[in-house]
């Protein structure tokens, strides 16, 4: 009932736990609160917030738009909402290195479990469109240094992405990988990779784990969570897919609601009200209020 009863800190340290088990863990992106209890209930490891949605959420273009109070008020409802843990996209880190630093320990007071923070320059843009520009190396460093030296939390995990293999190929996406590890991330994000053998050269480059990106009509292909474990990976994201599979019902919805003046023929495809109250706990609040649940859901 109400939040999730794992603490932030609890958290943190079971996913660096898991994390040093080598095994991998899958990552759905919650779009709001409700899809990240859903996420849970079916079995996942974790929960992801991509910026892509938070922006997305807001009618917005994915291009740094956002703010870090729009970013940490989101993600701390999401977070609060599961026992599982929650990774965040920071984007840039929201300024230079001292607002990076702010950026981590707003996110760490929000009750997240992690973020990555990515060597774009702003204006940035999704990782898997064209025409991205990437800040120089010793930029990328300072800013995963302040990420490093501000957190309170040594299991808040920073993770940094880069974005250099769709701009100079993927041995200076390796190169780049390296220095950021050396310069004190925890994980490496390599965004767009396009084989398996380039997730499988970036996992024998760096001794952290790394992150696989999986979305869709990206550069990559939707690889399964086998091949991907097969060839080292520790974290796998489906960062957009649950707010698409949303938005595409809605937009089928409305269709038929225009065309045929009600949804009676929809109604199958609908998550029935009966599940809706029991994944939010409905009847467990009677333990506070006797007088709020005082009725039958009928099927």
């Amino acid at each position: 009932m109400l939040y999730a009863t794992t603490s932030a800190a609890e958290k943190r340290r079971v996913l660096r736990e898991r994390l040093a088990s080598g095994e991998l863990l899958r990552f759905p992106g919650a779009f709001n609160p409700l899809s990240a209890k859903l996420i849970q209930r079916h079995g996942f490891e974790g929960v992801y917030i991509s910026g892509a949605v938070l922006s997305a959420d807001l009618g917005l273009p994915d291009i740094g738009l956002t703010t870090l109070s729009e970013i940490a008020g989101r993600g701390q409802q999401i977070a609060r909402m599961t026992d599982l843990p929650a990774l965040i996209d920071a984007d840039t880190g929201f300024g230079e290195p001292m607002n990076v630093a702010r950026t981590i320990q707003t996110l760490e007071d929000a009750g997240l479990a992690g973020m990555h923070i990515e060597d774009q320059v702003n204006p940035k843009r999704c990782g898997h469109l064209d025409g991205k520009s990437v800040v120089d190396l010793d930029t990328a460093i300072r800013r995963i240094r302040a990420a490093a030296d501000a957190r309170r939390d040594e299991n808040f995990l920073v993770m940094a992405r880069t974005d250099v293999r769709a701009i100079d190929g993927v041995d200076a996406a390796i190169d780049r990988a390296k220095a950021l590890v050396d310069a004190g991330a925890d994980a490496i994000f390599p965004e767009a990779m396009r084989t398996l053998e380039e997730f499988a050269a970036v996992r024998a480059a760096v001794d952290v784990p790394i992150l696989a990106n999986m979305t869709e009509f990206g550069k990559s292909d939707l690889f399964t969570v086998d091949q991907l474990r097969d060839v080292g990976v520790n974290i796998v994201i489906w960062p957009v897919s649950l707010l698409r599979m949303a938005m595409g019902a809605s937009s089928r919805a409305l269709e038929t609601l225009t065309e045929e003046g009600r949804l009676t023929s929809r109604l199958g495809e609908m998550q029935h009200r009966a599940d809706l109250y029991d994944l939010v706990d409905y009847e467990q609040y009677t333990r506070f209020d006797q007088d709020v649940f005082t009725f039958q859901v009928e099927r």
